[in-house]
């Protein structure tokens, strides 16, 4: 096989136009036609750099006789799968799949409250002629019925399983050329992650201020649960925005990280996050309960700012514990 036939056949296994392959190369798409047709030889800067971008050696490219692509980061290990273009991509859209039943299981237990507040405020105003004992009968039926619903879709994410599991749990190489795409999909899509984050972390800092200044300037109690709803539909938004970026990007990283070394970082990062899963749900419960039973929402948001110093002490004492 000749070079002009091996470029043809990586371009297309990756999916690439020649107009993205000449990009990529810095080349114009004629240069690539003619280098595909034979009508002429790229020089030896640019098989190096064609190597490089789809992960063969340049023997392949350079020799007619070698028809296996040498890949560079050929696995070497007994026990070591490796992870083809398809493969890879199953997984990100696996993961986006799971992605979107999880994110809609949260934001039905985040919201699943709603009902309740409510018709607890329908009551507090007495319109309807709803009482008190009945509207959180109906408001409980509701939060009930939402976080099953919500846990019907958690439920449903192992179905995905197979896709997911070769890349998170087993060590992997990646086949030649893999690595490129996924670096170059990253690059890509880093702006928009960054800037998706950034919106979502600003709506779940600014979740609570309609609360609190409702609760220092006007009170009552109906509207305070108004603003509780509010806060919830805000933190729903955020979360909307944030979780699938965030799934795709993890997605990415996943894909093109080192599996053969779990560094001390990443499972530093692994603890902090099983933290953060089990404190913050529950930081959020104390801080409605203590809110609820009190009703004096402008005291009770103090809780955050504490939580939140708790939560970084709560981490280094972790990792005290790990050394020690």
């Amino acid at each position: 096989m000749i070079l002009a036939d091996k470029i043809i056949k990586l371009r297309k296994q990756l999916g690439w136009s020649q107009e993205e392959l000449a990009e990529k190369m810095n080349v114009s798409r004629q240069s690539v036609s003619k280098w595909e047709s034979a009508n002429s030889i790229p020089d030896l800067n640019k098989v190096i750099i064609l190597a490089e971008i789809f992960d063969v050696s340049t023997d392949f490219l350079l020799k007619d006789d070698i028809e296996v692509s040498g890949s560079t980061n050929e696995s070497k290990e007994p026990g070591i799968i490796q992870i083809n273009l398809e493969q890879a991509l199953q997984y990100v859209d696996s993961k986006m799949e799971v992605s979107s039943l999880i994110t809609k299981g949260v934001m039905l237990c985040v919201c699943s409250v709603i009902p309740l507040f409510f018709f607890l405020a329908l009551a507090e105003t007495n319109k309807m002629n709803l009482t008190g004992n009945l509207a959180a009968a109906i408001g409980v039926v509701g939060v009930l019925i939402m976080v099953s619903i919500g846990v019907s879709f958690f439920i449903r994410t192992n179905q995905y399983e197979s896709d997911i599991t070769p890349i998170e749990d087993e060590k992997f190489d990646l086949a030649y050329g893999v690595h490129s795409v996924f670096k170059d999909k990253l690059q890509k899509f880093r702006a928009t992650y960054n800037l998706r984050l950034s919106i979502g972390i600003f709506l779940f800092i600014i979740s609570f201020v309609p609360l609190m200044l409702t609760s220092m300037f006007i009170g009552g109690s109906d509207i305070i649960l108004i603003m509780l709803i509010v806060m919830l539909l805000i933190i729903a938004v955020g979360i909307y925005i944030v979780s699938p970026v965030s799934s795709k990007y993890d997605a990415y990283n996943n894909i093109l990280k080192d599996h053969f070394i779990e560094t001390e970082k990443s499972k530093r990062a692994k603890r902090a996050e099983k933290l953060a899963a089990f404190y913050w749900p529950l930081l959020v419960a104390v801080y409605l309960g203590w809110s609820l039973w009190t009703m004096n929402w402008g005291v009770t948001w103090i809780i955050w700012p504490v939580g939140a110093v708790l939560f970084a002490a709560l981490v280094g004492l972790m990792e005290l514990l790990d050394k020690e």
